[in-house]
């Protein structure tokens, strides 16, 4: 059952009168400006209606746990947390954007380039620099790149030579392809998707696990997938 923002607002008031109740009211462009954004890259099977809903909750979810003397400004928390919950959404969904596949498969390129010159697993400065662009922007790129999940890496195709091959050795294979690339992973990037795919933990919970900010979880989350991709790659 779909409810319109105001219902949805007006629901949250009456169960709670909290002081902090502005600041939804003051935040309900922000929601609607985040889910435009994403809307531009979306189908038009994806409303844009549903992303203002989940956005909403993002907020609402934001007011509750803010901190005023964590030294964070609210409205750079909230954007974080409403744009986390819209990326969930479409998550939930197994759906990935066009310019994310792309980017995901620019970012793999550039891991796998840098890894085949220095023999080991690359550092964000040296996938930047292979993209020709400041860490600062590729930081930005791959937390980008968070919303893709590392099931939809599942795309390899068979080694040659194999013809027709039963279902369950292809499966097989591929599950034992992924292992393998997720246990080479560098320490925080195994021990990041362990926290959010296997204990479940949210964005925010494995940045204090991790002591970094949940942005920070965003971007090592989406050069994770990458590397993933890019030993995927190897193995197709």
């Amino acid at each position: 059952m779909r409810f319109g923002t105001e219902a949805m607002l007006s629901e949250y008031e009456v169960h709670s009168r909290q002081p902090t109740d502005h600041l939804v009211q003051q935040h309900l462009p922000l929601v609607k400006r985040l889910a435009s954004q994403l809307a531009v890259k979306l189908p038009s099977h994806i409303e844009i209606e549903d992303l203002i809903q989940v956005g909403l909750i993002g907020l609402l979810k934001a007011v509750d746990d803010y901190q005023s003397d964590s030294g964070a400004v609210f409205s750079t928390y909230a954007t974080i947390r409403i744009r986390g919950a819209m990326l969930d959404e479409l998550r939930g969904r197994d759906w990935l954007p066009r310019s994310v596949q792309r980017d995901l498969g620019r970012v793999a390129a550039a891991i796998d380039r840098v890894e085949q010159r220095v023999g080991r697993p690359a550092q964000e400065t040296e996938i930047a620099a292979e993209m020709g662009m400041p860490v600062e922007q590729y930081r930005s790129l791959a937390g980008e790149l968070a919303c893709a999940r590392v099931t939809q890496l599942d795309e390899a195709e068979l080694p040659p030579g194999i013809d027709e091959p039963d279902e369950q050795f292809v499966e097989v294979t591929k599950r034992e392809a992924l292992v393998a690339a997720i246990e080479a992973l560098p320490e925080k990037e195994g021990l990041m998707l362990s926290l959010y795919y296997s204990e479940g933990l949210n964005l925010k919970e494995i940045g204090l696990v991790l002591g970094v900010s949940e942005s920070r979880v965003s971007q090592i989350h989406g050069q994770a997938v990458a590397r993933l991709k890019s030993k995927l790659s190897d193995w197709r």
